[in-house]
């Protein structure tokens, strides 16, 4: 079929056509400004027989600030009456091209087009989801699987030991910043003395900490008691999810 104007196919639901190009074809002489209004009259509506666009267009009269136009997308149907409304050769030649668009457009072979059309679009969109949760189910699971683990472990560990493992696990902190953190938000004694970084009660009291004790013999044959806070199973999956979160 030989285009006599412009069809946008643009929606997967109907065909459009400019209004501007159909008042051009159909050699109107009244000004599209005017010529349109008149057309609604006959009472097409906007949003359902037609849509309205803008755009920027330099003046006429060589103002330079641009002015704004109005142009109108057109379904098939509305295109069609407006022709019949011409009551010209013109009118009757482009409604006659409208018709072979719609039968066209509701031929079996375009129905099932857009249908495979929409499906596609679905499908493409069912992956893309599909891909996004896979990468952030990659992405956690090392988090997962470090924090289950933790959860049923029964050894407690150093302190120091527990910095390696959560930098190890994307936590950018290290041995002496973790005794900060800990000092600063109350989970290990900051003041000065002998115990200093020794849990507090409350730590204790979470099950956080326990305190490994070492007797110590020295060669003058006396005995030192050396108390090392250790981070409990529970305190371990504590404190890492903690930073996880964060």
């Amino acid at each position: 079929m030989n285009e006599l104007i412009t069809i946008n196919y643009e929606t997967s639901d109907r065909p459009t056509v400019m209004g501007r190009q159909l008042h051009e074809a159909l050699e109107v002489s009244t000004p599209y400004h005017k010529w349109f209004p008149r057309m609604c009259e006959y009472g097409f509506t906007e949003n359902e027989d037609y849509s309205t666009t803008d755009k920027n267009v330099l003046r006429t009269d060589g103002t330079p600030m641009p002015q704004i136009q109005h142009d109108h997308q057109l379904t098939i149907p509305m295109a069609k009456e407006i022709c019949m409304l011409q009551r010209s050769e013109k009118g009757k030649q482009f409604r006659q091209y409208f018709i072979k668009v719609e039968e066209a457009w509701n031929s079996p072979e375009m129905v099932m087009g857009r249908a495979l059309k929409i499906a596609q679009k679905q499908l493409d969109q069912i992956k893309t989801e599909n891909l996004r949760l896979t990468a952030k189910i990659e992405a956690d699971k090392p988090k997962i699987i470090f924090a289950d683990a933790v959860s049923v472990a029964n050894t407690s560990i150093l302190i120091g030991e527990l910095a390696k493992i959560l930098k190890q696990n994307g936590v950018d902190i290290g041995q002496n910043r973790l005794f900060e953190y800990l000092r600063t938000n109350g989970y290990l004694i900051s003041r000065k003395g002998s115990d200093r970084n020794m849990p507090t009660q409350r730590a204790m009291e979470m099950g956080l900490f326990e305190i490994k004790e070492t007797t110590i013999s020295h060669a003058d044959g006396h005995t030192t008691i050396n108390k090392t806070p250790k981070v409990t199973g529970k305190g371990q999956q504590y404190f890492i999810n903690k930073f996880l979160k964060s």
